[in-house]
């Protein structure tokens, strides 16, 4: 197995991409837990990868970002006729956006990808009206110190993506220098609902050694005012 930085892994993950896998499964009920009603407000989706969550959402303009142009390109025929969605290739540290364009802003399982998370976090802020909610996830430290990794299939084998651990101290400290404050925290656990990836992934056997293991944080945050 080869480790790639994420800007040499995604585009050999492109093509596969919008693949449900059990952490994504689990990523995305936290992240629907933790969202508002959408209706009539502006989301961004910061390292939407395919854009594929947003094509179900019903906000009022939707707009995701990525540095992978082939992540974009490989999403944009499953994102035509959905008018309100615009996809664009951006860097989450530093996006083409003027302070407070949206309500609602995501960064999901991108986090992990850089080093400098404070940079990111500035960003976020930044973007986000006053009073509007910043959802990060990331994948959990505890699965990472377990030895678990986030890995995916190419044409040479299996393919390891870099990841810089950040902390839960040190993600709400850099939230907070932001200007964010914390609204909640969650953990999501390897359940019942993610058994069939890993019957269908050849790790089966595995299920009972991960079941009750935390694989993602996810954190939300209000813009101050």
């Amino acid at each position: 197995m080869k480790v790639l930085a994420a800007s040499d892994a995604y585009p050999l993950w492109a093509a596969n991409y919008s693949a449900e896998t059990a952490v994504s499964s689990i990523e995305n009920e936290l992240v629907a837990a933790l969202t508002p009603p959408l209706a009539g407000l502006r989301l961004l989706d910061a390292g939407c990868g395919t854009g594929r969550r947003l094509r179900e959402v019903q906000a009022e303009q939707a707009v995701g970002i990525d540095s992978c142009r082939e992540m974009i390109a490989a999403g944009a025929p499953d994102l035509k006729g959905h008018a309100r969605v615009k996809t664009l290739i951006a860097d989450v540290r530093a996006m083409p956006f003027a302070d407070g364009s949206f309500d609602v802003v995501w960064c999901r399982l991108v986090i992990g990808h850089v080093a400098d998370a404070g940079s990111v976090y500035g960003e976020l802020a930044r973007v986000t009206a006053p009073g509007g909610r910043v959802i990060v996830s990331d994948f959990h430290e505890d699965a990472y110190a377990r030895g678990h990794r986030r890995t995916f299939r190419a044409d040479d084998g299996v393919v390891e993506v870099q990841h810089h651990v950040h902390s839960l101290s040190a993600q709400l400290r850099y939230a907070r220098d932001a200007g964010l404050q914390d609204v909640a925290a969650r953990e999501g656990r390897v359940g019942a609902s993610v058994e069939p990836f890993y019957r269908s992934s050849g790790m089966g056997d595995r299920f009972g050694e991960h079941l009750g293991l935390p694989v993602v944080l996810a954190l939300s945050f209000q813009r101050s005012a």
